[in-house]
């Protein structure tokens, strides 16, 4: 069977939610809350990008970019994350056609970079870098990355939209 990585439609809500809060359940770095903030950021309008993987019609997986806002007026920066794979779909590289599909998708609606906080090791492998003159606040450095698309790197500190702080 074939992945279909596609944008999200509004019946796949609920199974966005669920496949979140799955993939999320076990994971030590989690506030376990990323269902929420996806649904947050999808009431609020600021879902700039929302694909999902599916097989056979069946979600296996889901990736969120919404609008950041930077310190020195910088526009047209973004945040990638949540991103999730059904537990038992992981290390299958479900995760990894996400990610391409989605910064493809965000270059070509002219964004000028994406941020990402997470695991430097898995977001290195897409271009994400630490950088000191972007930061985010109470985050150890090494965790907040970055990559500008086709302008200098700001000097800032991010800001997410709120909905990064829904519980429920």
């Amino acid at each position: 069977m074939t992945l279909r990585i596609r944008p999200q439609s509004h019946a796949d809500s609920a199974g966005i939610e669920a496949l979140t809060s799955a993939a999320f359940l076990n994971a030590a770095h989690s506030s376990h809350t990323e269902q929420y903030i996806v649904e947050a950021l999808r009431r609020a309008g600021q879902l700039t990008v929302s694909l999902v993987a599916e097989q056979a019609g069946e979600l296996l997986g889901h990736v969120a970019i919404s609008p950041v806002s930077l310190s020195d007026g910088t526009p047209d920066w973004y945040g990638l994350g949540p991103i999730s794979v059904l537990p038992a779909h992981q290390g299958r590289g479900i995760g990894t056609q996400l990610m391409h599909a989605a910064l493809a998708a965000l270059r070509k609606q002219g964004a000028a970079g994406c941020v990402v906080l997470g695991e430097p090791a898995y977001y290195g492998r897409f271009g994400f870098k630490a950088k000191p003159d972007l930061r985010l606040e109470a985050v150890p450095p090494q965790y907040f990355m970055a990559q500008a698309f086709a302008t200098a790197l700001p000097r800032a500190t991010v800001t997410y939209h709120p909905a990064f702080n829904a519980q429920g």
